[in-house]
């Protein structure tokens, strides 16, 4: 099934074309308020585990082992990659995030793994 789904950095403003906007990161980005962030919502239980993302730092050198890494958690988390695909069936969803590195971080790991891509 293809879904319609943008990936974007939570410090871009919000545009009419962003559908849902859901935050997949654990830790709240610095300096963005809530009411700036116009969340649909934040889904924290499916960013990566602490232990991942600390492993990870966002070493463009451990990409490929993070989302192998990240896929594994996410096959066991049913419930919030359920949730994620119920809101895709109601139109599109913009999952943001707040890593600086627009290549490698969870939110095009995720993307890519709910569109069966990754």
């Amino acid at each position: 099934m293809a879904f319609d789904l943008a990936v974007k950095r939570i410090y871009e403003p919000p545009a009419p074309d962003d559908g849902q906007r859901v935050l997949v990161d654990r830790i709240w980005p610095r300096g963005v308020s809530k009411k700036d962030a116009a969340l649909t919502l934040w889904l924290k239980d499916i960013a990566p585990s602490d232990e991942l993302r600390k492993w990870f730092g966002h070493e463009p050198a451990r990409w490929a082992e993070f989302r192998e890494r990240y896929r594994v958690e996410l096959d066991g988390n049913e419930e919030a990659v359920g949730r994620l695909r119920g809101l895709l069936r109601h139109g599109k969803v913009t999952l943001l995030y707040g890593a600086h590195d627009e290549a490698h971080n969870n939110a095009v790991a995720l993307a890519g793994y709910v569109r069966g891509t990754d």
